[in-house]
């Protein structure tokens, strides 16, 4: 894996290629301050002081290059206003003139961040290295990184190189690295006691069987927190079958247990004092002669029954089975992560995934920190008039409430599960960046990860 700490080197006073930062506002002062041939390269390269912009400028003295890159501000540095630089620049070290990175080292990091485990000839990385005043900054920002991507690892691999055994795999190697503990129910054990996770996966091949993966961290005295992730390999949508395009980026369906694990190995390596409980329920919700159906009425792990309205609406089936498996434990709060619905999409776009509290404090700690670090949520309600859009007439509750409030409806679905003395929350993440974005490329992306562990890290301070 990726040591994203590489990318960025205390200052000492190495020879390092200068970067001035300027923005449109101070632009023309720039401009104006300039000699005549570092004015005619940068209007040759139409440099504006524009945000993500930049240009390569001559030395007036020797040989070597500076460079003149934009950004929103140069008062207040973003957290991805460098991360074009990192891309695009000439591999080599580089300072910052006059101002400090702050949070922009985190879009430093990520914008070397590649995923060519299935290209055949991968273009040369190169490396590009910042040098910093502030060298303690570092290890957070490659924490946070290092989260980050492998969120984007995992959701870009291929279903068939990402299915139960393997998000198993990567348990088993966040606990080794971290002193951990996983268990995994799976077979007759599951289908007893975890019966709708087993119901969703059971007509999967042998090969990608369900099971739960519980991951156990931490001092039994510290407070118990449990993390729960959706991991759907794949999602067919079951015998109600999705569209050729509905399904050609269901891979990413597993977005949810991404985050969890990612979050949990944050959460490890940062030491935070807690007792860590994170649970995955992996499935594939593929078809065949014994998967569920339309219709079927399933008892849940806590008793309440289940009447399948949709099989496609399964990822809320699996959580709440795990779910009820958290709350045994008693833990102080509980956060899942789910790519659980599109309606969450239609509402408020790829890029803000909603957030649902049952607890205010919670609620407003998770969106302040995501506003602390650019990792953006939006509050959603846990409207309860729209529970009966759950109601069926032949058992406790149906799995979808239709078309309407399809965010706001599988949210009280997976409501029914929690506890109401247990604060809890739920993330509608996309997992997924359908537009590349400077640090950002196209493909699997991590969205509220790093709003939730900054939440953790101010309330479990690390001592």
């Amino acid at each position: 894996m990726t040591d994203y700490s590489e990318f960025i080197q205390p200052d000492t006073g190495q020879d390092a290629t200068i970067i001035s930062l300027v923005d449109r506002e101070g632009f023309e002062d720039w401009l104006a301050a300039q000699p005549q041939t570092l004015r005619s390269a940068a209007q040759a390269q139409n440099f504006d002081g524009a945000a993500d912009s930049f240009a390569i400028l001559p030395q007036q003295d020797g040989d070597g290059f500076s460079v003149a890159a934009g950004v929103s501000s140069t008062e207040k540095l973003g957290h991805w206003c460098l991360a074009r630089l990192a891309e695009q620049l000439p591999p080599g070290t580089y300072r910052l003139r006059e101002s400090s990175a702050g949070p922009a080292i985190v879009g430093w990091m990520l914008g070397h961040y590649r995923f060519d485990r299935f290209v055949s000839e991968p273009d040369p990385k190169g490396r590009r290295i910042l040098l910093i005043n502030q060298p303690g900054r570092i290890a957070d920002a490659a924490l946070q990184a290092s989260g980050m991507a492998m969120v984007r690892d995992l959701v870009n691999c291929p279903p068939a190189d990402m299915g139960p055994p393997m998000m198993e795999a990567e348990a088993r190697r966040i606990a080794k690295a971290h002193g951990g503990d996983v268990d995994v129910v799976s077979g007759d054990k599951l289908e007893q006691g975890y019966p709708l996770i087993h119901a969703v996966g059971k007509a999967a091949s042998r090969e990608f069987a369900p099971r739960l993966i519980e991951l156990k961290w931490g001092d039994e005295r510290h407070p118990r927190i449990a993390i729960i992730g959706k991991g759907v390999a794949f999602d067919s949508g079951g015998l109600d079958i999705k569209s050729a395009t509905g399904m050609r980026l269901m891979k990413k369906d597993m977005g949810g247990a991404a985050h969890a694990l990612a979050l949990a190995e944050m959460v490890m390596a940062a030491k935070l004092p807690v007792r860590l409980h994170m649970l995955v329920p992996a499935v594939e919700n593929a078809i065949a002669g014994n998967a569920f159906r339309p219709g079927d009425i399933i008892k849940s792990r806590k008793g309440i029954t289940v009447e399948i309205d949709n099989t496609d609406a399964e990822g809320r089936l699996i959580l709440a089975d795990a779910m009820t498996g958290a709350l045994e434990s008693e833990p102080e709060l509980v956060i899942d992560f789910a790519t659980l619905t599109g309606a969450a999409r239609v509402a408020l776009g790829p890029d803000l995934p909603p957030l649902f509290a049952n607890d205010d404090e919670l609620r407003e700690g998770i969106l302040a920190a995501g506003r602390e670090v650019e990792d953006p949520l939006w509050p959603l309600p846990l409207w309860e008039p729209y529970e009966d859009m759950l109601s069926s007439d032949i058992a406790d509750t149906a799995n979808s409430g239709g078309r309407f409030a399809g965010a706001i409806t599988a949210a009280l679905f997976l409501q029914k599960f929690a506890s109401a003395d247990v604060p809890w929350a739920h993330i509608d993440t996309f997992a997924w960046r359908p537009a590349a974005k400077p640090g950002r490329p196209k493909g699997g992306e991590a969205l509220g990860l790093r709003a939730v562990f900054g939440y953790l890290a101010k309330k479990f301070p690390a001592r």
